[in-house]
């Protein structure tokens, strides 16, 4: 072995075990703080000594996981970079068809469960296949971690402990009053679990039993997925009897700074401005004295909506317009047979997150209100972009743009 091969094995060893030292460190430092500090909170909750032993004998900080900050280091591990490609909505649709097709797969093998569920919580059955496909394929995507190991590991470590603390904790609770094996409670990297990827805060206050054999199990059985679903929008108000949203044709003279919960307006007087259901379509007529929302993902640069309030009780669910598209848009055509959307998205790219943000921060400075330079595309972005492109002369096309870009940084 020539010098430098040997010093390179050399540092490549030195690495390695100051890792595995670092790990070791660590792995005392958590075992500390479950005795010294999660263990008295978590008996003053009722929780036993057995249940705690269960969830956390064998557990380890995952040091893998995202956003976490170790001991010895300054910053997050895994965090997200605004260098990341901005990525125009249509990526996110591009798998809604196999979402679509399980669906209607499931939609006669659990007619009996889907109809009694739907009789009881006023949610339809599209929905909630549509939210149980794109939560975890039906039950068929892998569910990879321990739960206690995640929620333990950011609890301990992560940016935001004080949530994750309450999350343990909960989860501890669902072990000692649900009787859920601690084992069995698999969750993704963020601490979400079972099918319908619930945290345990939410597991306590919305999971329900669906098949009557008296446990919530998320994990395991259809019909409480499906129902534990339902439970969580109709808790969170899912309105019976109205729809999610309609796709739409927005005219010139109705301009896209229009968008926003916060700026609503009866469906009937959409109508009246000349927003019309694609294809011809009438609106319900029960939906026209409704509220409706505009709701233009892409600006100019995609399909258009206009949205009920039932369409941002799918974003409770998932704090996401296209996410909530998705699961309307999934639902219908599961129900319904309904084509793609008849709008087209027009490409829209060339920069990243990085940019995106630097024109929020150009937005903030002359008093627009973004909602934060997160280098993501919310309402509050394109309908600011918007204003900003009118009051400059131009068309409100209210989506990140270069020109834009360059003007505003």
């Amino acid at each position: 072995m020539t010098m430098q091969l040997f010093r390179v094995a050399l540092v490549l060893v030195l690495t390695v075990l100051a890792g595995a030292t670092a790990a070791q460190s660590v792995d005392r430092q958590f075992r500390t703080w479950l005795a010294n500090d999660l263990w008295p909170e978590a008996q003053r909750r009722g929780i036993s000594q057995a249940t705690f032993n269960a969830a956390f004998t064998g557990v380890s900080p995952n040091l893998k996981l995202p956003d976490l900050v170790l001991p010895s280091e300054a910053r997050p591990r895994g965090s997200v970079q605004h260098q990341a490609e901005f990525r125009a909505p249509a990526a996110y649709f591009k798998h809604v068809g196999g979402v679509v097709s399980g669906g209607r797969a499931r939609l006669q093998r659990l007619q009996p469960a889907l109809a009694a569920i739907e009789q009881r919580y006023g949610v339809p059955r599209g929905i909630l296949l549509a939210i149980w496909g794109r939560e975890s394929g039906f039950g068929g995507a892998k569910i990879p971690h321990d739960a206690f190991e995640v929620l333990g590991t950011k609890a301990f470590l992560a940016t935001r402990k004080a949530m994750f603390r309450e999350e343990v904790l909960a989860a501890l609770e669902v072990v000692e009053k649900r009787g859920v094996a601690a084992r069995a409670m698999r969750s993704s990297w963020a601490g979400a679990m079972g099918q319908p990827q619930f945290m345990p805060t939410s597991y306590l206050k919305y999971a329900v039993d669906g098949d009557g054999d008296g446990r919530a199990d998320i994990w395991g059985s259809e019909a409480d997925t499906l129902a534990s679903i339902a439970n969580y929008l109709a808790q969170h108000g899912w309105v019976k009897g109205r729809d999610w949203g309609f796709e739409v044709t927005v005219p010139d003279s109705v301009s896209c700074t229009l968008e926003g919960p916060d700026r609503g307006r009866r469906i009937a007087d959409w109508q009246a401005l000349g927003v019309r259901r694609v294809g011809g379509k009438a609106f319900p007529a029960h939906e026209l004295r409704g509220e409706g929302f505009l709701m233009m993902p892409a600006g100019r640069f995609g399909p258009a909506f206009i949205v009920t309030p039932n369409f941002y009780r799918l974003k409770d669910y998932n704090e996401s317009d296209l996410y909530a598209l998705f699961v309307g848009h999934a639902g219908d055509r599961i129900m319904y047979g309904n084509a793609e959307f008849a709008g087209a998205w027009r490409p829209v790219s060339g920069f990243n997150r990085a940019d995106v943000a630097a024109l929020q921060r150009g937005l903030e400075r002359l008093g627009h209100d973004v909602g934060g330079a997160d280098g993501l595309a919310g309402f509050k972005t394109r309908r600011s972009i918007g204003a900003w492109q009118e009051k400059n002369g131009g068309q409100a096309r209210c989506f990140p743009e270069i020109d834009t870009m360059r003007n505003l940084k």
